[in-house]
């Protein structure tokens, strides 16, 4: 049950409900995330437009749904984890490609290294240095996409927090988190 009321099309803020609308759209269905976010239409703005924002970036959906199965494991988000994995392989990635990704690993080298980036990140709080940043560039990532990887980072870090924080509940098929209770 959520700890804030899930918000419709209809019940939610009028200023949320044309983005309801949009969600809806782009989905096919809302998803509860979305739903109790819209209790804000300022926070609800700022969360679909940072989705669209990136989702015109550099970093394919391929990579980008790896590294939120990945933080979303780290910071124990069963919402995400579920949500993240099925896009992921809605973008092509395999069922264990997704399990290696949520595990922080790829053998993939960029994916790799952009995965232990993001845990870093996560894990220290953004105090990465010089080799991290360094780690990247030599995989191939120029700074550009340095910083569009942080920035779906923190988008993660962001939706992560409003589902564990509000319980939201979980409408996707369930995933297994990998990190221990």
């Amino acid at each position: 049950m959520s700890r804030i009321p899930l918000q419709t099309a209809t019940s939610a803020p009028a200023a949320s409900q044309a983005l309801l609308g949009q969600v809806q759209s782009a989905f096919g269905a809302t998803p509860n995330m979305f739903k109790a976010v819209a209790n804000s239409p300022a926070a609800l703005a700022s969360m679909w437009g940072s989705f669209g924002a990136l989702g015109k970036g550099r970093l394919p959906a391929r990579l980008t749904e790896k590294l939120a199965v990945a933080v979303a494991d780290r910071n124990r988000c069963e919402y995400c984890l579920a949500a993240h994995t099925l896009l992921g392989k809605n973008a092509g990635a395999s069922e264990a490609e997704m399990a290696e990704a949520q595990a922080g690993r790829s053998s993939d080298p960029a994916t790799a290294a952009a995965l232990a980036f993001a845990l870093k990140v996560v894990d220290r709080r953004a105090d990465v240095g010089d080799t991290d940043i360094a780690a990247l560039r030599d995989v191939g990532f120029d700074d550009e996409a340095i910083v569009e990887l942080l920035a779906h980072v923190a988008l993660n870090l962001f939706t992560n927090y409003v589902n564990i924080a509000f319980d939201v509940p979980v409408d996707f098929p369930a995933v297994k988190l990998r990190q221990a209770a």
